[in-house]
């Protein structure tokens, strides 16, 4: 077999220094002259700064000179101390348990000379019924037929209310006359159900009362008085 020589390469160009080797074969000399040019700046810092001195923070005390008041100045004597209040002390004593006290009536202590009370003439008495006001009376109204007043109040219950198992209270006026008889109705307080505002006028109509009285004399008045509607 015959070979083929390959000659040798001679006289090959070598390949340029790159910008790398280039910093690095500089950093010596860049390092010292940046040490030596920092070194000189800070001694002419130093010596063209000013030159720094404490400050005079020294404190002195001003003696008090005691005064001596002249004679004819009189000091008053200081308060007396206010006394401890006095400790309560409970008493002891018998009392009898039978003692009562007798109740206080007009029959056991009259009254002499004591008006009359004042008549209302029928204008009167109309404007006392135009709006719920105060009436004086001595006995309060009491209502007459109240088994028929709680068969109302099952009757008018409404009945969408009742089945849900809701109750209610409404506050009426009532104005009655003389002989007992209500004249006018009208709601004080609403139960917050129309329903049962309507349904507590409803029952109202039918109360029948005792007439007021005024000491011994038939007055008209306005009373408040709760109608209540209750399940069960």
């Amino acid at each position: 077999m015959s070979s083929i020589a390959v000659p040798a390469l001679t006289g090959a160009k070598q390949k340029p220094p790159s910008a790398n080797d280039h910093l690095k074969g500089l950093f010596g000399a860049v390092f010292w002259s940046s040490m030596i040019l920092a070194t000189g700046i800070h001694f002419a810092v130093f010596s063209w700064f000013p030159e720094m001195t404490t400050e005079d923070v020294s404190f002195f005390v001003q003696e008090l000179e005691a005064i001596t008041l002249p004679p004819e100045i009189e000091i008053p004597a200081p308060p007396e101390a206010i006394a401890r209040p006095a400790v309560p002390v409970i008493a002891v004593g018998n009392i009898d348990e039978n003692i009562t006290i007798a109740p206080t009536t007009f029959e056991s202590n009259p009254v002499k000379e004591l008006p009359p009370p004042p008549t209302l003439s029928e204008s009167g008495a109309e404007s006392l019924a135009a709006a719920p006001t105060f009436t004086p009376y001595t006995v309060r109204p009491d209502i007459k037929n109240r088994e028929e007043v709680r068969r109302a109040l099952q009757r008018e219950y409404p009945p969408l209310l009742r089945e849900a198992g809701l109750g209610g209270e409404v506050l009426v006026w009532f104005f009655i006359d003389e002989e007992g008889r209500v004249v006018r109705t009208q709601i004080h307080q609403s139960s917050g159900h129309e329903a049962f505002d309507n349904a507590a006028l409803e029952v109202a109509d039918i109360i029948r009362f005792t007439p007021a009285l005024n000491r011994d004399k038939r007055v008209p008045v306005w009373i408040s008085i709760p109608i209540t509607f209750t399940v069960g």
